[in-house]
């Protein structure tokens, strides 16, 4: 019988492995391309591939809902009763403010900075994407709010305000390229956001995964930025960070009032689900800040961290 769960929950070589090739999938079953090119792969190689990676992906999913399932069953039903519990996240969540991130704006090196934005970006599955790929079917109230959302990712239809493009300008100027150094636990975050949203059983998870991210991200982003204006980096490399300090604010209000609440008043079994979502993407960020504390040396009690090499 084909192992699922084992050997994506450990950390390692083998985590690494399995993440690193669970991402290269990600990339190539989300990347337009032409009917004639899967034939001359071999359609039948590739469906039988597809099928492997979809079975393993499941696998790794379902490890880490069983791991919020408790948390998730016992939050409350009532539309408003979830919003408050939900909106609650941002101060008892996993991984909520982080030392790493005091460190970060405060006394991180260009060096150490570069290596933090590397693995970040690693990470980042493309929030625009995730958002037009879970809008899917979602009755209109919901859909309305996720297709605002994406036309503020998109720069509401200014190319130099795409919020993809933002990170591309962020990473030009501090000449970060990918690299082999990138760990585990970045990859994992991004490959459990892109299963939520390509995978409609877990439409709803998806939802409160995003949703999560709107809710916790300004705190982060205020601090990240702060670090790079210590560091010298020009106000147009750190608009992403400076604009998402602020814009998730509103996003995360409007994410509570147009799509949670309706969505758990239409359904009460809605708000487990989307509580399992973000409890998961929590988790996988707070997994993340973990593994960065203990690359820049945070955890052995050190004033100022290492200069990563691959920096």
């Amino acid at each position: 019988m084909m192992r699922t769960t084992c050997d994506v929950s450990s950390s390692g070589s083998g985590s690494h492995a399995f993440h690193r090739r669970l991402s290269d999938f990600n990339r190539t079953r989300l990347e337009p391309c032409l009917a004639v090119e899967r034939e001359n792969e071999g359609i039948e190689l590739k469906l039988a591939v597809e099928s492997v990676m979809r079975e393993l992906e499941g696998g790794f999913v379902e490890h880490k809902r069983a791991s919020v399932r408790a948390r998730a069953a016992l939050v409350p039903r009532t539309p408003d009763e979830f919003v408050a519990w939900f909106e609650a996240l941002e101060i008892n969540g996993p991984g909520q403010h982080d030392r790493l991130f005091t460190y970060l704006a405060n006394g991180a090196s260009r060096a150490e900075m570069i290596w933090f934005l590397r693995q970040e970006l690693a990470g980042e599955a493309g929030f625009d994407d995730l958002v037009a790929l879970t809008q899917v079917k979602l009755p209109l109230r919901p859909k309305l709010e996720l297709a605002r959302n994406y036309w503020d990712e998109l720069g509401r239809g200014h190319e130099s305000g795409v919020h993809g493009e933002l990170l591309t300008s962020l990473a030009a100027e501090l000449a970060i390229e990918s690299s082999d150094d990138v760990v585990w636990e970045s990859l994992a975050l991004g490959n459990l956001m892109v299963a939520l949203a390509s995978n409609r059983h877990y439409a709803y998870q998806s939802l409160g995964a995003l949703g999560a991210i709107e809710l916790t991200a300004p705190g982060r982003s205020t601090l990240v930025n702060q670090g790079l204006k210590r560091l010298g980096v020009s106000g147009a490399a750190r608009r992403y960070f400076a604009l998402h300090a602020t814009l998730d604010v509103k996003h995360s209000l409007a994410w509570n009032r147009e799509v949670i609440a309706p969505l758990v008043a239409k359904d009460p079994r809605i708000a487990q689900a989307m509580a399992e979502g973000a409890l998961m993407r929590l988790q996988a960020g707070a997994r993340c800040f973990e593994r960065y504390r203990r690359e820049l040396g945070l955890d052995a009690g050190r004033t100022s961290g290492p200069s990563p090499a691959a920096a």
